[in-house]
Parts: C-alpha cells; sequence; structure tokens
C-alpha cells in the first residue's frame, strides 16, 4: 500500500562497485537532468518514481551486494513505495536472464552499454551534445576521469572483458574538451580510471599514448593534480613516470594492482609477468620518481594456492614496503579461464591469508606514517566531520587512502581549496597536523 507521494519524473540512482559504475552514473543522470528528469544519487527522501539501480559484478560479496539492493527495491515497488525500478551495469550486463526470471518484478534490465536504450525505455533522448557531459556525485573539487572502457587482457581470474566488453580508448582531444569542462566547473584534481590504465591508445594510435594524454591534460588551467588509477605492470610505458617526474601537477602516485607475488601464481593466472620481473618495475619505479607513492591490490587463495605460495607473496610484500595494499579472497568467477580449475583453498584459508596480509600491511602503513610527522605537506580538504576538517595529500586517493585531519578549532578551511599542513601525529591510515598556510 502506497504510504507516500511520489514525485512524478524523480529519478535515484544507486551506485554499487567501483569509481568506473560512479563515472557511468554521472553520465546517466547528466542525460537524464537535460531530459527534464529531477535526479538524484542515492537520495535518502524515498520520494522517487523512478530507481536505477547500476550494479556491480565483479566478485562474489559485490554481486551479492547488488541482488540485495535490487530485492530491496523491488519490494519497495510492491509495496507501493516506487513505481519503476530498472537495474544497469556490470551485473546486468552478465546475469540479465538469470535476473529476469528470479526477480521479475524489475520493469528491465540494460548492460554495461546500453545508455541510449535505458533512456529511450524512459521516454527520454539519447543527447549526442552531451557527450562527455557529468552530473558530479563526487565533492564538486574532484572527479573520477574515465579514458576508456573494456579490457583486452587474458588474466585468467576476472570476468572483467565479460562484462565490458574490449578495451576502447576515448581520443585525446574529446577528453582534454571534457577536463577544460571540469576545470570551468571547478574541478582541481582528476582521478584517471579504466580498466588498464597503460593500455591506452594502442587501439587509437598504435602505440600506448598515456603519457602525450597525461600531457596534455597537465597544460589545463585549473587542474592542480592528476592522478592514475590502475595500472597494469607487464608492459608499463616508462615515459609515464618521465611525466610525473617533470610536471607538478602530475601526482607522485600509482596505483597499480599486481594480484600477487609468487611467481607460480601469476602464471597461473596469465599475468604476463613474473615475481622477479615485478620487483625490477618497482625499483624502477621508485628510482624514477623518489618518493612515489604506490598502491597494489593482491588475491588470496587463487587455486591451486600452497602455502609455499602464500608465504612467498607475504615476503614479497615485507620486503616491498607498499604504501598501500588492499586484498580480495579469490572469487570463483563463471566462464572466466580459472573458472575449470577446482576452487582448492577453502574460504576459511582464503580469509586467514588476506587477514595475514592486511595485519602486515598495517605495521608497514604505521610505520611509513611516522616518517611523515614534523614534515610539510600540500592538502586538499575535501569536508568537515565533527571536531575536524578532513582532506589529503597528494599521496592519497579518496575512499580508498590516508586522510589528514585538523581541528576545527585551529582555523578555518574551506573545502576544496589547497593548504600546507605541519603534520604532528599519525597511527596507521589517518595522519594529524596543524595548519602552516
Amino acid at each position: 500500500m502506497k504510504t507516500k507521494t511520489l514525485k512524478k519524473n524523480k529519478v535515484n540512482v544507486v551506485t554499487l562497485g567501483c569509481s568506473k559504475n560512479i563515472y557511468d552514473s554521472e553520465v546517466l543522470m547528466a542525460q537524464l537532468k537535460a531530459n527534464n528528469f529531477d535526479v538524484e544519487h542515492e537520495s535518502m527522501d524515498d520520494d522517487a518514481e523512478i530507481v536505477i539501480i547500476n550494479t556491480c559484478g565483479f566478485i562474489d560479496n559485490a554481486k551479492q551486494e547488488s541482488i540485495d539492493t535490487i530485492i530491496r527495491y523491488a519490494e519497495a515497488k510492491a509495496d507501493g513505495m516506487v513505481d519503476k525500478v530498472y537495474v544497469t551495469g556490470c551485473l546486468s550486463e552478465r546475469y540479465k536472464d538469470d535476473l529476469e526470471k528470479e526477480i521479475p518484478e524489475v520493469d528491465a534490465f540494460f548492460g554495461t552499454r546500453d545508455l541510449p536504450r535505458l533512456l529511450k525505455t524512459l521516454k527520454a533522448d539519447y543527447k549526442h551534445e552531451l557527450v562527455g557531459e557529468r552530473l558530479l556525485t563526487t565533492p564538486n573539487h574532484y572527479a573520477y576521469f574515465k579514458i576508456a572502457e573494456g579490457c583486452d587482457r587474458p588474466c585468467s581470474f576476472c570476468a572483467i572483458p565479460i562484462m565490458r566488453g574490449k578495451n576502447i580508448s576515448t581520443p585525446i582531444e574529446d577528453l582534454v574538451t571534457q577536463a577544460i569542462g571540469l576545470a570551468a566547473k571547478g574541478v582541481r584534481e582528476l582521478m584517471l580510471i579504466a580498466q588498464d590504465l597503460t593500455y591506452y591508445g594502442l587501439d587509437l594510435y598504435k602505440k600506448r599514448a598515456l603519457s602525450d594524454l597525461i600531457n596534455r591534460l597537465a597544460d589545463i588551467e585549473g587542474i592542480e593534480w592528476i592522478r592514475l588509477h590502475y595500472a597494469f605492470p607487464s608492459g608499463f610505458p616508462m615515459d609515464v613516470l618521465d611525466v610525473m617526474r617533470e610536471r607538478s601537477n602530475v601526482c607522485n602516485y600509482l596505483d597499480m594492482p599486481l594480484q600477487h607475488g609468487s611467481t607460480k601464481i601469476l602464471q597461473a593466472m596469465r599475468r604476463g609477468i613474473t615475481r622477479e620481473k615485478t620487483e625490477e618495475l618497482i625499483a624502477t619505479i621508485r628510482e624514477k620518481v623518489p618518493g612515489i607513492a604506490l598502491r597494489t591490490t593482491l588475491i588470496a587463495g587463487y587455486p591451486g594456492e600452497t602455502e609455499a605460495d602464500f608465504q612467498e607473496m607475504y615476503d614479497w610484500v615485507e620486503r616491498s614496503r607498499f604504501d598501500r595494499l588492499g586484498i580480495f579472497t579469490y572469487s570463483h568467477e563463471e566462464n572466466t579461464h580459472a573458472y575449470s580449475f577446482e576452487d582448492t583453498v577453502s574460504a576459511k584459508v582464503k580469509k586467514e591469508r588476506a587477514d595475514l596480509i592486511m595485519e602486515l600491511q598495517s605495521g608497514i602503513s604505521y610505520d611509513l606514517n611516522q616518517l611523515k610527522v614534523g614534515k610539510d605537506f600540500k592538502v586538499l580538504f575535501d569536508r568537515a566531520e565533527g571536531d575536524y576538517f578532513i582532506g589529503r595529500t597528494e599521496f592519497d586517493s579518496p575512499e580508498v587512502d590516508n586522510e589528514v585531519l585538523v581541528k576545527k578549532a585551529d582555523g578555518f578551511l574551506r573545502i576544496g581549496d589547497f593548504s600546507m599542513v605541519n603534520i604532528t601525529s599519525a597511527d596507521h591510515y589517518d595522519l594529524f597536523g596543524k595548519i602552516v598556510s
């Protein structure tokens, strides 16, 4: 029974998963707004006539969260709290037929490249002149900046190519135009994202063109930080490091998922690199860009991972001393190459191994943070919360890395501005400081 009045033509967009999904939701929202829809992102008002859920289908936990969210809104529709429920994104791309059978309350399912069809279903026009336009869901001073869609890598564990298709790079000129538009709206930090940044340009220019793109973006007035996420180690374009070192507004930061520290497991994963080559690459990166912050992600419990393989990864993490690290437990994904292998490591052992790595990394992070105490850093302030203004250094990305906390009582700071901060103390994942200027 309907308990409240729903606002006609109001759309609530709910986003699950990674920053690439956030970007896609922002593009969808811009198109809806241009078609005179009242659109909100993850509205708490529960008064939208239409709900669009942008799902993640990457690993088991993410899939379950997406399914739970769909069911929650399907039940809300049955109770008259919502008129229409649409589902898009990776889970929908991958399991559309199954979802249609299991959750018939959903009005329609759409894949990752079905934006025009979704808009048509809503009786909205796909406005080509808005390509690249977005309604930011992030604070106005930073934005995720997707430079390519899809992936050509053959990693055995990964379903992304199934859900996102082959790599398609966006032309440099188009990206420059988008970035100029974002800068004009007050965006000061661009976080470059793709399934694989380092593959950028091979399809368009027959060469790896990431350094060319970064140089062009670094020229744009108003863009003060450019940050690189999701680089692939095999075939890494070394000229990117030269640009990072030479351009002051390219952050000394690199997010490079390495997945494992055992050559045997890396070969089974079809990563195209050995642990030894990975160590050489890390050493070269640190030599070329002194002080760079390296973030990586790993997988625990890949099929066939023995105690010895895990110990090899553990010892490698201990030696490598990454600035940031996250670890997933292996998820056995249908239609991937690894799905033909027996999932030999129990869920319990996977979790134990992941926990051991994170305990190790926590100690490394604490030690590295203590080295920052007494030093001054340029900090971009993202928000105010409780008694603190909260920001980040160039070595930290939103949501996943360290934060810098400055007491409100110490002086006023404007959100979206940069300030110099002296670090007075630090724990495992937070830095505390005082304003210098």
